[in-house]
């Protein structure tokens, strides 16, 4: 994703609000579709149809949701999987820091934007060339998922009470499956795919001796490492150069 430098200057030229606003729904629609996989998982893992709506109305953070469901599924201790779950979740509060930047909004609406601030429309925000886009992207792309997301969160659900048991038709595998498709477009550095790979191989390799939830959190460590590697290897180049 391209970090912009400077807060956009609203009279600068740049797209057409009207490309703005495909882009944004074109964002929102094809994610938001993808909340009927949480539905369907969500219920699958034993959540009532209320537990998994209001989780789609307040967290709104799908990568957070599909840990926190599929660690209950797997028996894991409910503390240890909202743990987890926020520990995904962090992220959003580094992408708001910018976005409070270059969106500039009135105190009294940035907590209502707050919760829509997640990866798409962080996304299709940055990549506006105004402030005027940049708005209206962010506002475009939240609201479409939003509604999307909620409204096919209950689909799935309504979906998964009425066919029974998902494990049965493969389902339980859609939110992982969706959560992968989304994820691997963005892994574009050697050192972001380093970082991805290790990751799974904690999370899965700790899955069958730790207790469901935990393996998420232990692979959070993937990060810091992989970066403390990169800047061993580079300091260790930098002192070769220097001889």
């Amino acid at each position: 994703m391209a970090e912009q430098t400077a807060v956009p200057d609203t009279n600068a030229p740049g797209k057409p609000d009207a490309a703005a606003v495909r882009d944004a729904l074109g964002v929102g629609v094809a994610v938001g579709l993808s909340g009927f996989a949480f539905g369907v998982t969500s219920a699958g893992s034993g959540l009532t149809l209320l537990q998994t709506c209001a989780l789609s109305l307040l967290v709104f953070t799908g990568a957070s949701q599909f840990a926190l469901v599929g660690a209950l599924a797997a028996g894991g201790n409910p503390f240890t999987a909202a743990a987890g779950a926020f520990f995904l979740g962090v992220r959003n509060a580094f992408y708001g820091l910018r976005l409070s930047q270059l969106l500039a909004l009135p105190r009294a609406v940035r907590p209502l934007a707050a919760q829509w601030v997640i990866d798409e429309t962080a996304a299709v925000a940055l990549a506006q060339p105004t402030r005027r886009t940049v708005r209206i992207g962010f506002t475009v792309t939240g609201l479409s998922l939003y509604v999307l997301w909620n409204l096919t969160t209950l689909l799935g659900a309504l979906g998964a009470e009425a066919i029974g048991d998902t494990d049965a038709w493969g389902l339980d595998a859609a939110g992982p499956a969706v959560f992968l498709a989304l994820l691997a477009p963005m892994l574009k550095t050697s050192t972001e795919r380093a970082v991805a790979g290790l990751a799974v191989v904690l999370g899965l390799g700790l899955l069958p001796v730790l207790p469901a939830g935990v393996p998420v959190l232990v692979a959070a460590l993937a990060a810091p490492a992989v970066l403390w590697a990169e800047g061993r290897r580079r300091g260790g180049t930098a002192r070769k150069e220097e001889r």
